[in-house]
C-alpha cells in the first residue's frame, strides 16, 4: 500500500455487531489493511453496539444509552474506522441528534463524529491508499449500500482499490446505486416489499455473469447472499474488505458452509 501520511494514526476499530457475530474475517481483513496503511489499530473492548437498530425503531432512549457507550470508548482516539456504511453514518450522522439536549454529550458526540470514517473511504480519502496487495482471480460486480453511498459519499473509493486488485474484473450491474430491500429493520417491518427488492437485486447481479458479489454493509451482504441461496444463483457473497486484505481464503463465502469452498 501507499499513503501520505507520515505518523501513525491511532485508530479504534468499531467491529459492528453483524460483523462481530457472523463474520470476524472481515473485522480481521479490516486490521490488516489500516495496519498496512500505516494505522496503529486498536480495538477497544468495552464497545457494543452502534444503536442503530434502536434509532430505526423509535427507541431513542435506548439507541442514546448505546450511543454515549460508544462515545466514551471511542472519543480517546484519533480516528474511528467502520467496516459498514450504515453503522458509521449512525456516529457519524445521527449521534450528535441524540444529545441534543446535553451541551456536554453533544460536544463528545459532535467531535467523534467528525473524526469517524467509514474503512474503505478512510483508507483512501485520509490515508491516502492508492493500491492494495491482493489477488482474486475472476470477476465481481459491487453493490453501493445506501447509507454508505448517501450518508457518506462512499462510491469511487471502493471500485478504484478494486481496480488494483491483480486477476479481478470489475462489471458493474445495473442499478447498482438501488436498495437490496434490507434497511436495517425495514426487511422486518416490510417483507413483501423487501423480498421482492431483493429479488430484483438478484437478477441485477446474475445478468452482470460476475461470480462475486462485494459491497461494504454486512447486512446487505447477508440479505443477498440468502436470496441468491433461494434463487440457486451461483454466486459468491464477500465483504470488500476481505478482498481487499487478500483474505478470501480464510474463511467460506457470506452464507456458504466451510465444505462448499472452493476457492481458498
Amino acid at each position: 500500500m501507499t499513503g501520505m501520511l507520515q505518523t501513525r494514526p491511532r485508530v479504534a476499530l468499531l467491529v459492528t455487531c453483524l460483523v462481530d457475530l457472523y463474520r470476524p474475517n472481515v473485522g480481521f481483513s479490516a486490521i490488516k489493511l489500516l495496519e498496512d496503511a500505516g494505522c496503529q489499530v486498536e480495538v477497544p473492548p468495552t464497545q457494543t453496539c452502534c444503536g442503530q437498530p434502536a434509532y430505526n425503531s423509535g427507541d431513542r432512549a435506548g439507541a442514546r444509552d448505546m450511543a454515549r457507550a460508544v462515545v466514551e470508548a471511542f472519543l480517546p482516539y484519533d480516528y474511528t474506522v467502520v467496516p459498514s456504511g450504515s453503522c458509521g453514518g449512525m456516529v457519524s450522522h445521527h449521534y450528535p441528534g441524540l444529545f441534543a439536549d446535553d451541551p456536554q454529550l453533544r460536544a463528545k458526540a459532535d467531535a467523534l463524529a467528525a473524526k469517524t470514517h467509514e474503512l474503505v473511504s478512510f483508507l483512501t480519502d485520509v490515508m491516502g491508499v492508492e493500491r492494495v496487495s491482493a489477488r482474486l482471480d475472476g470477476v465481481a460486480t459491487y453493490h453501493d449500500s445506501c447509507s454508505g453511498l448517501r450518508e457518506l459519499g462512499v462510491k469511487a473509493q471502493p471500485r478504484r482499490l478494486l481496480a488494483g486488485v491483480k486477476g479481478l474484473t470489475l462489471k458493474e450491474m445495473r442499478d447498482p446505486e438501488v436498495c437490496c430491500g434490507f434497511g436495517g429493520t425495514f426487511c422486518v417491518k416490510y417483507p413483501g416489499i423487501s423480498t421482492k427488492m431483493v429479488s430484483e437485486k438478484v437478477r441485477d447481479v446474475a445478468a452482470t455473469g460476475a461470480d462475486t458479489l462485494l459491497a461494504g454493509d454486512m447486512g446487505c451482504l447477508m440479505n443477498m447472499a440468502g436470496r441468491l441461496q433461494r434463487e440457486n444463483v451461483p454466486v459468491k457473497v464477500r465483504h470488500v474488505a476481505e478482498v481487499l486484505a487478500g483474505r478470501t481464503g480464510d474463511a467460506p463465502a457470506i452464507g456458504e458452509a466451510a465444505s462448499e469452498r472452493s476457492d481458498a
